[in-house]
This record gives structure tokens, C-alpha cells and sequence, in this order.
């Protein structure tokens, strides 16, 4: 330090641009350093993907909902995009007014999902065209409006669906058989059950 002192009072401008060098490659040095450690966004997503997965060795957490609508694009796509942005797998049963979303994740996971389904999208703002009442003795016809339920929610030992997807069906039997496949087929037999039950008691 007293030769740079020295040095400076000899030939301050040499020791300036000396001084900047240093700077600059302390500087260079350091935004590389920084760099190498940065995650590239495959390596990120690789990385929150593998803590996701990990919040469900131990079990598995799952949640089913039923949907009278699924017709609107926009409420559609975010149930799908959301549950694939959380890893979550499962699937999407569309059939006339009972429409299924199996959902399948960790606690974290479900909780915000579940946040989605039942706060943030607002399903009875929504009107189902074509289902309006049918007027009987004078009385006015009312309109029906869209609903979300969760209606079962509980753990199991593995996930059952590989991915999450969207299938349509034209009858319960179809459905039936789909998820049969899984292992699967009293998730549609509770749900479709305690559908027609709840039509009754509307009646």
C-alpha cells in the first residue's frame, strides 16, 4: 500500500486506470460467479417439479368436484391449467350436468387449487343456458346458475392418474368403465348417486 501511495503521488493517472482494472475484473468476476449459479428455467422448473413430487412419497392427497357446467372456454381452461402448473394429475369428466374434476397432489398443492375452484372462480355468476325451469300453474320459470361442490376429499397411497387430462363421455356406463380402468369406478358412483339424490330434493 505505500508503493501504491508512492506511486499515486509520482503518477496519479497510471494508478487510476490500475485502480479501474482491478474494478473491473473484480467486477466481471463477480456477475460470472453469479451467472454459474443461476438455474437455467428448465433447471428451475425441474427443480420445483421435483418439490412438488415430493410432497406426495409419503401419501397423496385428493379432491373431487362437481361441476354443472363446463361449457364456458375460459373457466375450462383455467381448472386444466392450473391443475397442470401444479403438477397435480387427474382428470376431467365432461357429461351434461355432471361434470367431474379428480384432482390429484400434495396439501399445498390442493390448497391452492381448492382456493381456485371454490373462491376465485366464480362458477354462480354464471348462467346454464338451456336449463331454465319450465313454467307450472302460473308460476315465473327461474333461471338455474352454474355450481362448484367439493364433494370428497381425503389421501391414498399412490396417485392413480399418470397425467392430468380432459375426457368427454356420452353416458354414466362409458364413464364407468373409464374409470374402472383405475380402480377407480365408486368415485363416479358416489358423485353421480348423490347427484340425482340432490335433483330430487330440488324438485
Amino acid at each position: 500500500m505505500k508503493i501504491l501511495g508512492t506511486s499515486a503521488v509520482q503518477n496519479p493517472t497510471k494508478i487510476e486506470a490500475y485502480v479501474k482494472k482491478q474494478m473491473a475484473e473484480r467486477m466481471k468476476k463477480h456477475f460470472k460467479s453469479n451467472a454459474d449459479r443461476k438455474l437455467t428455467i428448465e433447471e428451475l422448473s425441474s427443480k420445483k417439479g421435483i418439490k412438488i413430487a415430493e410432497n406426495t412419497n409419503l401419501n397423496v392427497h385428493v379432491s373431487i368436484y362437481r361441476i354443472k357446467s363446463l361449457s364456458n372456454p375460459s373457466k375450462k381452461f383455467k381448472v386444466e391449467t392450473n391443475a397442470k402448473q401444479l403438477a397435480m394429475t387427474g382428470v376431467i369428466i365432461l357429461f351434461k350436468d355432471i361434470n367431474l374434476i379428480i384432482v390429484e397432489g400434495g396439501p399445498k398443492q390442493q390448497k391452492f387449487y381448492k382456493n381456485l375452484m371454490l373462491n376465485r372462480i366464480k362458477w354462480s355468476e354464471e348462467e346454464i343456458i338451456g336449463q331454465e325451469k319450465n313454467v307450472v300453474d302460473g308460476e315465473e320459470c327461474h333461471k338455474i346458475f352454474n355450481e362448484c361442490q367439493l364433494i370428497w376429499e381425503g389421501t391414498i397411497r399412490n396417485r392413480t392418474f399418470n397425467d392430468f387430462s380432459i375426457q368427454m363421455f356420452q353416458s354414466p356406463k362409458t364413464i364407468r368403465e373409464f374409470l374402472e380402468k383405475y380402480d377407480v369406478c365408486h368415485y363416479w358412483d358416489y358423485a353421480y348417486s348423490t347427484s340425482i339424490l340432490l335433483s330430487q330434493e330440488i324438485e
